[in-house]
């Protein structure tokens, strides 16, 4: 496993920003496809956003497409997940992950399935104020 540590989390009012950062503990994110996940208070956890091992290809939680931009440095071993528009459901605890490419193809596409990701962080909460 990976240590991951995500940071950037806060009290925000509905409408505001909030950019997520995940810190890998060694270089590995060249190698790696990224995802965020996120569980409500009182709800299951859920998926929200992944991009592969190069960047090139993203995925969304449909509820937040167009709010929500993934992005990573795989030179800084950093993952970022920028948050505009935000709503109270968005309120959660949020987890990013990491799990080995299954394919070197630079356009290879990632998983949304939690099981496909072997390295998560311990979580940075995000509370929307209304």
């Amino acid at each position: 496993q990976v240590h991951l540590v995500e940071s950037g989390g806060g009290l925000v009012q509905a409408g505001g920003s909030l950019r997520l950062s995940c810190a890998a503990s060694e270089h590995i994110f060249s190698t790696y496809d990224m995802a965020w996940f996120r569980q409500p208070p009182g709800k299951k956890h859920e998926f929200v956003a992944v991009n592969n091992w190069s960047g090139a290809r993203t995925d969304y939680l449909d509820s937040v497409k167009g709010r929500f931009t993934i992005s990573r440095d795989n030179d800084k071993n950093a993952g970022y997940l920028q948050m505009n528009s935000l709503r109270f459901e968005d309120t959660a605890v949020y987890y990013c992950a990491a799990g080995p490419r299954k394919s070197s193809s630079y356009n290879s596409n990632p998983s949304s399935n939690p099981d496909d990701y072997n390295s998560w962080g311990q979580g940075t909460q995000v509370t929307v104020s209304s």
